[in-house]
């Protein structure tokens, strides 16, 4: 029924077509300029978050483990879009004033480092203990031990679960709109609200997000089938 009255009405077929034309580009430029690069951005000060989240998790020092813990579970055990809210809208309230990008940068921070720190810690507990005492027997201090044994091999064990992380990090990246990042969602928002014509707009994000995505999956299939090459 859709489908017979858009391509049976020629007017409005040839309008979609225009507005498909004149918002890729708008779209496109939101994504590249601001969805990638928040998503870039969050991603790697979350993963020295997570990393340093995740070593102090087995620590054994009672108050790391404990501060850890608690961050970890307060970011888990909230929505996202609550916590972006908190920091952009929230925090004016006592005085602190952060504008729209970097409390995105803030926020999608802190929740990448929460989960991810979760992927490194795991990652390090499967390490096999021998590998730490064969770094001990080479006279390796913990330090030494970690950095040159334990992190690579955990590197490699973390890649597949942190590559999902980072392409679903893209498409969180549309919660940003709801505290006025300029990115590809908010953009399309612009774009339904002028033209009236949401489902075609939306639908064109949707579909720049998937194509986006499966970019990411395949240099995702590359970088683990290169690394697969150096496992026995």
């Amino acid at each position: 029924m859709f489908l017979s009255n858009l391509f049976g009405n020629p007017e409005r077929f040839d309008r979609w077509v225009e507005i498909a034309q004149s918002s890729f580009w708008p779209l496109l430029k939101g994504a590249l300029t601001f969805s990638l690069s928040l998503s870039l951005i969050s991603f790697a000060i979350g993963l020295v978050i997570a990393i340093l989240t995740a070593l102090a998790r087995i620590s054994g020092n009672k108050v790391l483990v404990g501060i850890a813990r608690v961050y970890v579970s307060i970011i888990r055990g909230t929505p996202l879009l609550v916590q972006l809210f908190i920091i952009f809208f929230g925090l004016p309230s006592v005085g602190v004033t952060i504008d729209s990008f970097p409390s995105a940068v803030i926020g999608f921070s802190l929740n990448v480092g929460a989960y991810a720190s979760e992927v490194v810690r795991a990652a390090i507990l499967s390490i096999p203990k021998g590998q730490w005492e064969a770094g001990y027997s080479l006279g390796m201090t913990y330090r030494q031990a970690l950095v040159r044994i334990i992190l690579p091999q955990a590197a490699r064990v973390s890649v597949p679960p942190l590559s999902n992380s980072y392409i679903s990090l893209v498409k969180d990246t549309s919660l940003a709109a709801a505290i006025l990042v300029p990115e590809m969602f908010r953009k399309a928002q612009e774009i339904a609200a002028a033209t009236y014509e949401p489902l075609l707009v939306y639908s064109e994000a949707a579909l720049i997000y998937w194509l986006i995505c499966l970019v990411l999956s395949a240099i995702q299939d590359r970088i683990e089938h290169r690394l697969d090459r150096y496992v026995a």
